[in-house]
Parts: structure tokens; sequence; C-alpha cells
């Protein structure tokens, strides 16, 4: 009987980013191990991350119903051992993933978890005696784990997503037009110690507006968040939502074919980043060298504070420290200074 083929099996329920960091090098992996299998357990609306990249494979994990608690996990451990993989990367190292891991491990499999550097973010980010030095990138600790696993990955190599394309009647709904420079903006964040004031956001967007050269796209999601975006869309002729406008799955594509994405410290610009989109990141209470900034951007794309102005930060790996004036923090990032660095990036006049 022939060998079988080998089959990693990849850990990383959520969240948006962090799930879209791990495109990269998944694909990466592909590439260079022209034998490997690699299945993914993800959340189900992820799968659509690792579609058209040959011999990956998705389960999903439901985690509400199926696979909910010890019992469901243990469920779900059956399934997996069936599938014989050589090993595990546990690229999540959270509660419900140490779980289905010991099970793994139980019945023979090697599990490898991720090394978050706990100690070293709270270094970075405790008030008083801090360490503002740059720790390792998620992707570096993901990539640490595939190696271990015995898979190496150069970083510097990294095989990005290629941009869909797009169809005629989606380009005719976005008044698409080819030959102009197209700009994805993602304004919110899950904190608001991640967000950008919106009322200052909707100066970037009006004085990029400017330029007709430019076809500007807003993304987001909720209701609420919506609303506010086709507000500032409405009545200006090069701006469009995206929000409320397509599935998933399509914002996916649209934003394979921007030239460059503005987005806060959130999964949106992690979304660009897996297709090789140059993203630009304001940041707020969080910090590029917490190792979450999209992958491959240079530090002229990092908008940041004035640290001298606001020594104690950053405050948070998540954004979310309470007790923070987050607009005086986040307006120290001028309108001005966002439209000067995306102008300067794409050649831009206005």
């Amino acid at each position: 009987m022939p060998e079988p083929k080998p089959h990693i099996l990849v850990i990383r329920l959520s969240a948006m980013g962090d799930v879209a960091i791990a495109v990269p090098l998944i694909n990466t992996l592909i590439s260079k191990y022209e034998q490997l299998e690699v299945t993914v357990l993800t959340k189900q609306m992820f799968r659509f991350y690792f579609e058209g990249i040959p011999r990956v494979h998705v389960v999903i994990a439901e985690v509400k119903t199926t696979h909910k608690g010890v019992l469901g996990l243990y469920k779900l451990s059956n399934a997996l051992k069936a599938k014989q993989f050589n090993g595990v990367a546990d690229i999540h190292n959270v509660l419900r993933s140490k779980i289905l891991g010991f099970f793994l491990k139980l019945k023979g499999l090697t599990v490898v978890k991720i090394d978050k550097g706990r100690a070293e973010k709270k270094a970075l980010t405790r008030p008083e005696n801090k360490v503002l030095k740059p720790l390792k990138t998620t992707a570096q600790r993901y990539t640490e784990v595939f190696e271990k696993l015995g898979y190496s990955i150069d970083l510097e190599h990294l095989q990005f997503l290629k941009a869909v394309p797009l169809s005629h009647d989606v380009k005719e709904k976005l008044h698409w037009n080819n030959a102009a420079k197209h700009i994805g903006i993602a304004p919110f964040a899950a904190h608001e110690g991640k967000t950008y004031p919106p009322e200052l956001m909707r100066l970037v967007i009006e004085e990029l507006a400017k330029d007709l050269t430019l076809q500007i796209y807003l993304f987001g999601g909720g209701n609420k968040e919506t609303k506010i975006l086709q507000s500032w869309s409405a009545s200006v002729e090069n701006v469009f939502c995206v929000a409320g406008a397509f599935d998933f799955k399509m914002e996916l594509n649209i934003i394979s074919n921007l030239h460059l994405m503005l987005s806060m410290d959130s999964g949106n610009g992690h979304l660009a980043a897996m297709y090789g989109v140059k993203v630009m990141t304001v940041w707020g209470q969080t910090h590029p060298y917490l190792g979450f900034a999209p992958y491959g951007q240079t530090e002229d794309l990092q908008l940041l504070p004035d640290l001298k102005r606001f020594p104690f930060l950053p405050t948070s790996v998540f954004g979310n420290t309470k007790g923070i004036d987050n607009h005086d923090i986040l307006s120290s990032i001028s309108p001005g200074q966002i439209v000067n660095r995306i102008n300067e990036q794409l050649g831009s006049t206005v």
C-alpha cells in the first residue's frame, strides 16, 4: 500500500482577523509541500477564506450545538481522528481548543500549541514600567507552531491569495471604474478604544472624495454601522456603501480588488492583507508592537497617536480599557494626516 499523504489539522475557531492571518501561511505551506493536505477547524463564516486553495479542507466547529461542551468536543475529536492526521497545529490555544487537543492527544496525535506571549504583552500594556518593544507577530507565532510539526515557512515570501474577478453585475452595482484607484475604508472596531471618531472619519472620506480618480468603498457590520455608512455615501458621487449590500463572500471578493484598505486595528485590515492588499491602520489603545498589525505592512502604513502626549499607550491587547478618553487619543491623529498618508501611498495630489 502507498504511504498516506501528510495531513495536518489546524485549529483556529475565531476571530475574523486571527483566522485571516493564517490564510497566507497555509497557502504557502500548500505551495511548498506538494503532497501536504490541510484541514482547518473553524467557524462557518470563515470557510470562504479557504475556497480555491488546493488540498485545504474545512471542518466547521458547531460550538453552540453539536460540539458544545466537553461531550460535544469529545464527539468532535472522534470525527477528527478518523481523518488520520499526522499532527495538530493549535494556533488558538483557548480552553475549547485545549480540551479538544487533550482528547486528540489521548488518541495518539501530536498536538502543538501556539505561545501567545501573554507575559510579554502584559509588560507592554501595563501602566507603569512599560517595556515598549516590538513583540513577535501573530504570523511568526503561527509559523513556530507549523515548524514544530516539521513544516517551515519563509515569511519573506508568502503566497497571498489572488484577487477574485468581479462579475459585470457587481461592478455595475458598485459603479466600478477599472481606471480608478479603489480604496476600502472600514471605520469601526469591536471596541471604542480602537475606533477613530466618526465625525473625523467622515472628514477623511469627504476630503479623499474630492479626487474623482478615486473610488471609495465603505465596509462595516450591523444595522447601526450600516446606516451610518449609508448616510456618508448617500450624496457623494464616488463613495459607495458595501455594508448591507452584499453577502460576506462577495465582500471578500470586493476587498481582494482594492488598491488600499484603511482600517482600524480590526478584522477588515487582515482580510485585505490576506490578498496582499496594502493596509493602512489607525491605532488607538492598541499598538502594532503587540504583533497584530496586518501582515506585510510597513511602518509608514501605521498611524499612531501622539505617544509623547499619551505615554501610557498601549493600554491593552484588545483596546477595551475603561476610564480613558478615547476621543482625545484618536483625534491626535488628524484627518489631514490620514488623507496625506493615503495620497502618498496612491500617488494622488488632492
